[in-house]
């Protein structure tokens, strides 16, 4: 299985956990070089943002998946962090939770070494991305194996517990 995490998503029936560690992505996606530019997101535009992804997270709240996004970050953050958190309005409007790490604050926990997604703790997605951020060619990995799942899901609960809400974090 190599699709998007949007078709897993579609599948989920209780929760879907997702941790973000890298401090930049697609330093060419055209959102993050017109936010560059100074050009933002209008939360009062929804149909200016709103897209797939957003519909996917939507439905899966709706039918009362848990979904649920934690970022790491070094502090002070890098500009792509600062677009991301920008950003997060979309994925709070969508119905996610959001919370944000200081990367700091994670020298205790064994974390997987790449991005993943966990759904209703029995299926994770390992995202691999290449050293400038873009998703590799093979990018996705599924696995069903019990023990990478609980070494996914343990280091989530971690990082969740820790973690700063959205609404109160002040990135630096």
């Amino acid at each position: 299985m190599r699709a998007p995490a949007r078709e897993a998503m579609a599948k989920a029936q209780r929760s879907a956990v997702h941790l973000e560690l890298r401090d930049s992505y697609m330093l060419d996606d055209p959102g993050f070089i017109r936010w560059r530019e100074g050009k933002r997101l209008d939360p009062g535009d929804r149909s200016s943002w709103w897209g797939g992804w957003h519909d996917a997270v939507r439905e899966a709240v709706a039918r009362g998946v848990v979904v649920r996004r934690a970022r790491i970050v070094s502090e002070p953050i890098s500009d792509y962090v600062r677009y991301e958190f920008d950003g997060t309005f979309t994925n709070l409007a969508a119905g996610e939770l959001v919370r944000w790490l200081p990367r700091r604050q994670t020298t205790d926990i064994g974390l997987p070494g790449t991005d993943f997604w966990v759904f209703d703790g029995a299926l994770a997605l390992f995202h691999h991305f290449t050293g400038e951020g873009q998703l590799d060619e093979d990018g996705r990995e599924y696995t069903e194996d019990p023990k990478r799942v609980k070494l996914c899901t343990d280091a989530f609960e971690a990082v969740w517990q820790r973690a700063i809400p959205h609404e109160a974090y002040r990135p630096r």
